[in-house]
């Protein structure tokens, strides 16, 4: 990540560590210097200040207070506070403060460096985060359905062109893609916002259930009718029908449901009298209606009365590009519904994401999101933290788990461990040196792009003979 476009505002009273911050620190970032609260206060009114790194002492002042009256900015900075008095204390109210961390003085500028870059990216991601937020609230979205790819625009177009009308609607799509959520979306925007939409799943009754369940029966119209009851038509007259699976209803029940849409009139079961009914009806489908015609399992009436407007769900492995937004989607709702605040996922995690193939759309992405959001401890949510029918697959998921590289020309960490012999012992190690290398000698990090928990890979490290070599290196994080 390229950090050169970054501003940086160093205030401390001493001109010398001021100046000294500066000459290290301009190579990589654009550098503001302030000696108090007052000049400070000019330069980040006047400039774009991303980092704010404050002194907690400065001459009379409190650089906390300064750190605190940033934060209440429209554009608040990641502010860092510098001490020569460090204490848990003095951490937890600078946290409470705003601080994103504090580093303790002498000042270490390898560390230093590391500190801000880690808060340029945490800002990146918060800025990220709430851009996709207001993407997902306002332009990519009909109701609730999420998408900006291009197969779903003809969607969000069907939807509010045909909403309005009184024609039937027929959704196609695999088990999953949202076809629920589309007849919710027409019968919200159908101008009747006050009626009732009723929703029959008809693959979950027998074909006597089915009958009664739509249009309703007299008592003793059959075995167990005990008493006269009215069918899902008379509940949603005046509003709309959603029937789900309707490829799944017998021949019989087919031609009463003709008639009904057709005459909009429907007989209970056991009587003769007609019923006047005014119901919009929306019906879906995962299987293809035109190779059941031909076949002779579905009418072909019925067929083309339903049909009058046709609405294709794509699947999310044609969509891939909508993940990023339905992620953010489901990790709002779930974060509210577990109490849980500003989690996110780790590259890894995302990758992984991207990668699989989706067989149960958006509905088990859904379900992933959940089992992540309520498996994590922390604000990370990394591949470990996934279900496992996204990470179980051996090397292939773990191929997909490490993804390849932003930059074409740098091998996965797949392919990189498997350019040598295929001993189990030697390719563990190369791919965890690999994911240390690729994550710059993070441990946590390395441990999410394998999916290991940080005490596994402390483990491992130590059996490698690697920890000392490690520490060496650097800050674990």
């Amino acid at each position: 990540m390229d950090f050169s476009d970054a501003t940086l505002l160093i205030v401390d009273d001493e001109k010398n560590t001021r100046e000294g911050l500066r000459l290290s620190l301009e190579d990589e970032f654009d550098v503001y210097i302030a000696a108090n609260s007052e000049e400070a206060e000019q330069i980040l009114k006047s400039e774009p200040i991303d980092v704010l790194l404050v002194d907690l002492r400065l001459g009379g002042e409190d650089g906390m207070e300064l750190l605190a009256s940033s934060q209440a900015r429209p554009r608040p900075p990641v502010g860092i506070l510098m001490t020569a008095y460090g204490s848990t204390a003095t951490a937890v109210e600078a946290m409470k403060r705003g601080a994103y961390d504090y580093v303790s003085k002498p000042l270490n500028i390898d560390e230093l460096e590391i500190v801000i870059k880690r808060a340029l990216r945490s800002r990146k991601v918060e800025k990220e985060n709430v851009s996709l937020r207001e993407q997902v609230s306002t332009r990519y979205q009909v109701e609730n359905i999420v998408g900006s790819s291009q197969s779903m625009v003809p969607v969000f177009e069907t939807i509010k062109q045909v909403a309005p009308s009184r024609a039937t609607v027929l959704i196609e799509g695999e088990s999953g893609t949202g076809k629920e959520l589309v007849s919710r979306a027409i019968h919200h925007l159908s101008g009747r916002p006050k009626s009732k939409l009723v929703t029959v799943h008809c693959a979950a009754l027998s074909d006597q259930l089915l009958e009664s369940e739509l249009f309703g029966h007299e008592k003793g119209a059959f075995t167990g009718a005990t008493e006269r009851r009215a069918g899902r038509f008379e509940e949603a007259n005046g509003g709309t029908l959603f029937l789900d699976e309707i490829g799944e209803i017998d021949l019989n029940t087919q031609v009463k449901l003709l008639r009904a849409i057709g005459e909009r009139t429907i007989e209970r079961l056991g009587s003769n009298k007609p019923i006047k009914v005014d119901v919009r009806v929306v019906a879906a489908t995962n299987k293809n209606l035109g190779e059941m015609v031909k076949e002779g399992t579905f009418r072909d009436d019925l067929f083309f009365r339903l049909n009058v407007v046709s609405i294709k769900m794509p699947p999310l492995r044609e969509r891939k590009e909508d993940i990023v937004l339905l992620v953010d989607a489901f990790l709002q709702e779930f974060m509210k519904e577990n109490s849980k605040s500003h989690m996110e996922l780790t590259t890894e995690a995302a990758q992984l994401l991207l990668d699989y193939n989706w067989p149960g759309n958006v509905r088990e992405l859904r379900t992933a999101i959940e089992h992540g959001v309520v498996m994590a401890t922390g604000k990370k949510i990394g591949v470990r933290h996934l279900p496992r029918f996204i990470t179980d697959g051996s090397l292939v998921s773990l191929r997909s788990a490490t993804g390849p590289a932003n930059n074409d020309q740098s091998p996965s960490l797949y392919s990189a461990a498997l350019d040598g012999d295929l001993n189990l012992a030697k390719m563990e190690e190369r791919f965890i040196k690999l994911a240390l290398e690729r994550t710059d000698n993070n441990r946590t990090e390395a441990a999410d792009l394998l999916g290991l928990s940080r005490r596994t890979m402390q483990r491992k490290l130590k059996e490698m003979g690697l920890v000392r070599e490690r520490e060496r290196g650097g800050p674990d994080e």
